[in-house]
């Protein structure tokens, strides 16, 4: 048993009455380096601890629930955190629905989350992986001019959640990234572009592939025109089909379909995108970087197929959620650390893979445009009408191959329509940190608004 579930049951003692208590530790270390012009600009290590309590108590006409955060595990905070829930929930509106998760039967995933040369590997050695990182932009291409900023990341966090209800679940996770921006210039305008790689350790990244892929995008956009407006197909690399996907499964949470905000809603069993596309929503899969035994209310993390070959089978549900819609729990409860509250989220999306790659897609739609990047996501997008219009830059497809670069235009059409229009999806899966991995991902029938 680990020492945050000792802790936290600890706490459960104190429960009064027929109160129940939820409690969520934390506890994390994190390293941020940045490196300019050779030297270190900004560098930090720091380690954090924090608990987020939630009190649930009988109203006359459903539960109330009382939440309160610390940054601190000490005796006093905790104390405090506890009265102040306490008394939130006495002034908290009731609600038929509300429940803290009980256990389901369902076993965690035996996953291994966390590589402890985070920890072990020198400081000196993530420094110095961030100075050559931006030594080889910069010295790269001969068009770079900048580098805005190279920066090296890594983390190792652990949590657990008991409750009075009979969870008692705790896991860990690790991560580690460099990413670079560059700034390419041909004299008469400047382009940005920025790489990545990320791992679970420092060992697992490889800075040549992150500077490679920032000179690579920052100089092939130089030159960009704004291109004619059109009709066509629409190839996104798989950084913009990861946001795509994000903002899809923010649709398929039970949350948004039981409060009338998912375009999905009132839709299980239709065909809502092409037969193509697979979506699943799977923590258990280890490659993915959200990966997780547990969730937020500390049920046991599973796989959850969401749209399967075109046809919509499912949403994600946390306790409450589920509660509201008549069905149970899919281990899919996600909170944003110790100040926030469980709800229903997509952790792990993935799109099952197709069987060509981003080469013969190319090839094969001919003539369109590769969408490299999104802007305006959070303005243009509309989850509950499925309006889509978006910012990007790109490339011209032409005659299967990539040809001039293109910015300052808009691509729109709904997210239905652009569901049922995929062509094809790529092999070449890419698990980024995030919500969603992403491939190259093939969509026609997009408008696109240029000159």
């Amino acid at each position: 048993m680990s020492e945050l579930i000792e802790r936290a049951q600890r706490i459960l003692e104190s429960v009064k009455g027929s109160e129940e208590i939820e409690v969520y530790l934390s506890t994390g270390t994190d390293t941020e380096v940045q490196a300019y012009q050779g030297e270190i600009e900004n560098l930090s290590s720091a380690s954090t601890s924090g608990i987020g309590i939630r009190v649930l108590r009988d109203g006359s006409s459903g539960a109330q629930v009382g939440t309160a955060w610390a940054g601190s595990l000490d005796d006093e905070a905790i104390a405090d955190a506890l009265r102040e829930a306490r008394d939130n929930a006495r002034f908290a509106t009731e609600d038929e629905f509300i429940a803290f998760a009980r256990p389901d039967g369902v076993e965690g995933a035996v996953l291994e989350l966390t590589d402890d040369s985070v920890l072990t590997t020198a400081l000196d050695e993530k420094i110095a992986m961030a100075i050559e990182l931006e030594r080889m932009v910069r010295s790269g291409d001969p068009r770079i001019r900048q580098v805005d900023s190279a920066n090296y990341s890594d983390y190792v966090a652990e949590a657990a959640i008991v409750s009075t209800t009979g969870i008692c679940a705790s896991y860990a996770r690790s991560g580690a990234y460099v990413s670079v921006e560059a700034i390419a210039t041909d004299g008469a305008s400047d382009q940005t572009g920025w790489g990545l790689s990320a791992g679970r350790a420092p060992r697992d990244l490889d800075i040549n592939e992150a500077a490679n892929d920032a000179i690579s995008r920052a100089t092939r956009m130089l030159g960009a025109v704004k291109p004619p407006s059109m009709k066509c197909t629409a190839v996104f690399d798989p950084r913009s089909t990861s946001t795509l996907l994000a903002i899809i499964g923010g649709a398929l949470s039970g949350e948004a379909v039981v409060y009338g905000r998912s375009f999905f809603a009132n839709r299980i069993g239709e065909d809502v995108a092409s037969s193509l596309f697979t979506l699943l929503d799977d923590p258990t899969d280890p490659r993915h970087f959200n990966a997780s035994i547990y969730d937020g209310e500390g049920l046991a993390c599973r796989r959850n197929v969401l749209i399967e070959h075109g046809q919509l089978k499912a949403f994600v549900y946390d306790t409450v959620s589920a509660r509201r819609a008549g069905t149970v729990s899919t281990g899919s409860a996600v909170r944003g650390g110790i100040a926030g509250s469980p709800s229903a989220g997509c952790r792990a999306l993935q799109l099952e893979p197709g069987d060509i790659d981003q080469t013969e897609i190319f090839r094969r739609v001919g003539n369109g445009i590769f969408v490299e990047s999104l802007t305006g996501v959070h303005s243009g997008v509309n989850p509950i009408s499925g309006d889509f219009s978006v910012g990007i830059t790109g490339l011209m497809i032409r005659d299967g191959q990539l040809a001039e670069p293109v910015r300052e235009i808009t691509v729109a059409s709904t997210l239905q329509r652009m569901l049922l229009d995929v062509l094809y999806v790529g092999s070449d899966v890419e698990w980024l940190p995030g919500s969603a991995a992403g491939q190259s991902l093939a969509i026609s029938g997009i408008a696109v608004s240029g000159s």
